[in-house]
């Protein structure tokens, strides 16, 4: 059943001049606003736009079989169902501001919504299963997370299977809750997916966000923020491993437009083999109204093969002076063999002593995950991945 919705207009158009800000991109629900993508814009450079897959067309073409949404573990005051373009709640906290994302808003008839009551505390994690319906065609999706007033809830969202999948993310964090998001990217190695998360913090709401990006063969994965009241507060953390011929991509935007609000970026990615690539950009605004903001975000890399390449590009954009603090770092690095040296001359085998600091490297993002039998799943598969990338040397 197809749903007809009065087209939205966007909402920052800047015609021909180049936005000065990010704050000043284009937004639309309209993909034809956008020109087609030819990997020169500065958004989309260290992207391979030509492995794609179509998830950048408007055009039409053969239907593919849709990625198939599966939740478990639905408690009291939890519920899941799918809604029509229609329902008001859908386009009002992410607007488009690229194409890819405006094709699977225009490609989308329903949403996946998923809502907790406000006052619910969720004790046990609500799980939502995304499994791809294959590689034949591109298909698209969306989601709407609503956490209600002074709810509590942890979400973990897995991707798994073959797709070419574009989706939007919306996530509601009303006044005084907390959403505990974890998302994780393992498909299959052919797959190829877009997506844009967008949350909106209430008052003194708390997102704690933790991106896990493994498989795929192009992955490209935005999360932006932006808060409605003071004192909100986001933790977002990432991690990532490419393999060869793997291209890994991470972008954030927090937008900081309001006084008093805080938050925090902190990505760890690990790449082998000598086609592997992955890239970060994080950028913070700190628009001239957000005085009191307390922000900081990091980006660390290590790299165990020769050609293997990771772009990594921390911004800040401040407007303001009145500020609690502001920061950024960024550092790629190689296998730091001291590490080795030390963890071999107390007896232990190089290869066990590669895999110890690797698990070092990353167990202060791992630590995060609120789970703990996904926690010591996440180790199994890093050292699973680097004990295969050793196998093949």
């Amino acid at each position: 059943m197809s749903i007809e919705v009065a087209p939205k207009p966007h909402t920052h158009g800047l015609g021909e001049v180049p936005p000065k800000t990010k704050s000043q991109l284009l937004r639309s629900f309209d993909p034809e606003e956008f020109p087609e993508l030819n990997g020169r814009e500065e958004d989309w450079r260290y992207t391979p736009v030509k492995r794609l897959a179509g998830l950048d067309a408007t055009g039409t073409a053969p239907a593919a079989k849709a990625a198939e949404y599966a939740v478990r573990n639905l408690p009291e005051g939890v519920t899941a169902q799918a809604v029509g373009k229609d329902d008001r709640r859908l386009g009002s906290i992410l607007t488009p501001f690229d194409r890819p994302s405006a094709v699977a808003w225009s490609k989308t008839e329903k949403a996946l919504l998923v809502s907790v009551a406000p006052e619910t505390a969720v004790s046990e994690p609500v799980w939502i299963d995304v499994t791809g319906g294959g590689l034949d065609g591109a298909t698209w999706a969306h989601t709407y997370i609503e956490i209600g007033r002074h709810a509590d809830a942890t979400l973990i969202v897995r991707h798994t299977g073959a797709a070419r999948l574009g989706d939007n993310v919306e996530i509601s964090v009303a006044d005084g809750a907390h959403l505990r998001l974890v998302v994780l990217a393992e498909w299959d190695r052919e797959s190829t997916h877009v997506e844009h998360q967008k949350a909106r913090l209430g008052t003194d709401a708390k997102l704690d966000h933790i991106a896990v990006t493994l498989g795929g063969d192009l992955v490209r994965q935005y999360l932006s923020v932006d808060y409605a009241g003071r004192g909100g507060s986001v933790d977002a953390y990432g991690l990532y491993f490419a393999d060869t011929g793997q291209h890994l991509e991470q972008r954030q935007l927090v937008d900081h437009s309001v006084p008093d609000c805080r938050s925090n970026v902190n990505y760890r990615g690990a790449l082998q083999g000598d086609t592997a690539r992955t890239v970060w950009v994080g950028d913070i605004l700190i628009q001239d109204a957000a005085t009191g903001t307390d922000t900081y975000e990091i980006n660390r890399n290590l790299v165990l093969s020769d050609g293997a390449r990771a772009v990594s590009v921390p911004n800040l954009e401040i407007e303001t002076g009145e500020i609690a603090g502001a920061g950024h770092a960024s550092t790629t690095g190689r296998f730091d063999e001291e590490h080795l040296f030390y963890l071999q001359s107390r007896g232990i085998p190089e290869a066990e002593a590669r895999r110890l600091v690797v698990k070092g490297f990353f167990n202060e993002i791992v630590a995060k995950v609120p789970d703990e039998a996904l926690r010591e799943e996440l180790t199994e598969l890093v050292v699973a991945r680097l004990d295969a990338g050793a196998a093949a040397k």
